[in-house]
């Protein structure tokens, strides 16, 4: 399959590389993002690999943006094949050191920003009689991840919300996929460590012995994970395969996590699992 992709949050990391990938793979590609000065990146990458894109403006947490957006889109190319969404923002902190508000921002970027995409594009692709899309979740939406709390939620929701609806819109010809990457070595983590600032300042923070901990297993774990191209790959897989998968993990780590939930009926080999990380 080929034709037209809209792919949200695509300034950096696995954005930047799926949009990149899919216009290499014949797809007349809509590389999307909240700030469109921050495109540099994007375009720096898209002359050097010979590839062109459509770069627009789209807020994924503005319901009349994405509206606007997807309106726009169609009325230019006549129609959206593909969807991306994979605009997301990380969180560290357990439960408690989270604050409503933060729970709230988290939800809405990773998982209602998806379901506002999905409905706006729905419509449309109903009436063409195909199409498909590709929801980005994470390891830490088939296993819950330790200080994850709040992103494993919202990843978990994808999860859910995807396989609930791809049986009801398959009957409309519209495939849904779900895209689990396990760690990625990307600026993203980078972004999440630095808007953990006061969960590394308070010393005196009962849960830092285990934050630290955490830290510190997870770190080899980024550092040697999977790149944004190497994510973009799978999603072009899902994006190409005829009939595509439900669920498509991107490495063996994240293929392994799948392997251990989804045979876990009580739950106690995930929590092994998961808390092996935080022991001293």
């Amino acid at each position: 399959m080929v034709g037209v992709a809209l792919v949200t949050g695509a300034s950096s990391g696995i954005g930047l590389s799926t949009s990149i990938a899919l216009a290499q793979a014949g797809f007349s590609t809509v590389a999307t993002m909240r700030d469109l000065g921050k495109s540099g990146a994007l375009e720096e990458r898209a002359k050097a690999d010979g590839v062109e894109l459509d770069i627009q403006a789209l807020d994924v947490s503005d319901a009349a943006s994405i509206d606007a957006g997807v309106a726009g889109v169609i009325d230019r190319h006549q129609g959206i094949d593909l969807l991306v969404n994979n605009a997301g923002v990380g969180h560290l902190g357990s439960l408690e050191q989270t604050s409503i508000e933060d729970a709230h921002r988290i939800l809405d970027v990773n998982f209602f920003s998806a379901w506002n995409m999905i409905r706006a594009v729905l419509p449309h692709m109903r009436a063409a009689g195909s199409g498909r899309i590709i929801n980005l979740s994470s390891v830490g939406g088939i296993a819950g991840q330790p200080f994850n709390d709040a992103y494993s939620a919202a990843k978990f929701a994808i999860e859910g919300m995807s396989e609930s609806l791809a049986p009801v819109i398959r009957q409309f010809g519209i495939f849904v996929s779900i895209v689990e990457p396990g760690a990625v070595n990307t600026n993203f983590v980078n972004t999440v460590a630095s808007g953990a600032g006061p969960l590394f300042a308070d010393k005196e923070d009962p849960y830092r012995p285990i934050l630290d901990r955490y830290l510190s297993a997870t770190q080899e774990h980024f550092d040697a994970g999977q790149t944004g191209d190497d994510v973009a790959a799978v999603i072009v897989k899902a994006a190409t395969d005829d009939p595509p998968h439900l669920r498509y993990q991107t490495s063996p780590v994240a293929h392994g996590v799948a392997k251990v939930k989804f045979a876990d009926t009580d739950g106690d080999s995930v929590l092994e699992m998961t808390g092996a990380r935080l022991k001293a």
